[in-house]
């Protein structure tokens, strides 16, 4: 049986932190995966900025009701499951995520949590587990399944790495020239055709 794995933010819908800085007008908050590797350490960044502008949970979940998935990624999604079996892998939260699942067809998420406080303001967060996404894509293929992993940023290059076989999609030059050995694509169409390949291909 095969699998395919997606990364979500920049893949299938629009960058949380990026949206949210626009509508605070905070640049800082424009810093995502795609420009820093640590992930614990963008978080600390993001939480401090967070806390000296008095901004909460229900902010940034005001911006997050705006938002649609990419031009043609709930096409893609749609396809893909016609096809095979789907899970988005995200480093993304639960809080953030659950409404935009609703316009991608719910597929299965795998993702991490925010902790809050009083007036839902965010005081930490919780990891599902460390390196998270390598992790689910070793898990299953230690179940007999054949992944096709694919994303965009630092974060995804693991599980990319881990899968039997994976792309990046429309990632930033930096990541393409650093990561020359993966193969990137930048629309859907060409997207779906990686993929096809992957499922077209006799089970060993």
């Amino acid at each position: 049986m095969k699998l395919v794995c997606l990364d979500l933010e920049g893949v299938l819908i629009p960058e949380i932190w990026i949206a949210f800085s626009e509508a605070t007008g905070i640049p800082e908050l424009r810093r995502t995966t795609r420009d820093e590797s640590d992930y614990n350490k963008l978080m600390r960044f993001r939480l401090d900025i967070l806390e000296k502008n008095s901004l909460r949970l229900p902010d940034i979940q005001k911006v997050i009701g705006t938002l649609d998935p990419l031009p043609g990624a709930a096409e893609f999604t749609a396809k893909i499951r016609e096809r095979t079996q789907l899970i988005i892998l995200s480093d993304t939260f639960e809080q953030f995520a659950k409404p935009l699942m609703a316009k991608l067809g719910y597929p299965t998420l795998f993702c991490n949590n925010l902790e809050t406080g009083p007036g839902g303001k965010i005081t930490g967060y919780r990891l599902r587990q460390e390196n998270g996404k390598r992790e689910a894509v070793k898990a299953f293929k230690s179940m007999n399944l054949q992944v096709f992993a694919a994303g965009d940023s630092f974060n995804d290059l693991a599980m990319i790495r881990e899968a039997d076989e994976g792309c990046l999609f429309r990632a930033p030059e930096k990541i393409r020239q650093a990561e020359s050995d993966v193969p990137c694509v930048d629309t859907y169409e060409d997207f779906l055709s990686q993929i096809e390949t992957f499922l077209a291909k006799s089970v060993m």
